[in-house]
């Protein structure tokens, strides 16, 4: 199973190791979580990698379809919902500038809808699992 690291670099920035990769976190800039906007926060991130797995279901739909994706956007709109803190109601907006995409829309659309994290959100229903494990363990 792939494993993800993060790790505690002092004051509220975490490193994130992916792989050979690694991401660095502040959190919100707010008197309540102390972070000073020196990265993106968690919530950022989480919104990055639907936003960049659209995209890349998206190209390799037209790549296959042979529809020009050169200048192509995403732009990912979302809400924060408070009580619990979460994000609600995105809506991907798809920027094809030199495509006619035609009768192909809703074939494109299923593309998008298919991207990994897109279908993991849909499927999650149980939560994640968390352990804690402390010194005393041995």
């Amino acid at each position: 199973m792939p494993t993800i690291k993060t790790r505690h670099n002092g004051d509220m920035v975490f490193e994130t190791e992916v792989g050979r990769h690694s991401i660095l976190n502040d959190v919100m800039p707010t008197p309540e979580w102390g972070g000073k906007n020196r990265h993106p926060t968690p919530p950022d991130y989480f919104v990055a990698s639907i936003s960049s797995c659209i995209a890349a279901f998206v190209v390799q739909y037209c790549n296959r379809a042979g529809l020009d994706t050169t200048g192509m956007t995403i732009e990912l709109s979302f809400e924060k919902g408070e009580k619990p803190a979460h994000l609600k109601d995105f809506n991907a907006n798809i920027h094809l500038p030199n495509a006619e995409v035609g009768d192909r829309m809703a074939a494109l659309k299923r593309a998008a809808e298919s991207c990994t994290i897109h279908e993991t959100i849909a499927r999650m229903t149980d939560g994640i699992a968390i352990e804690v494990t402390d010194k005393t363990a041995g």
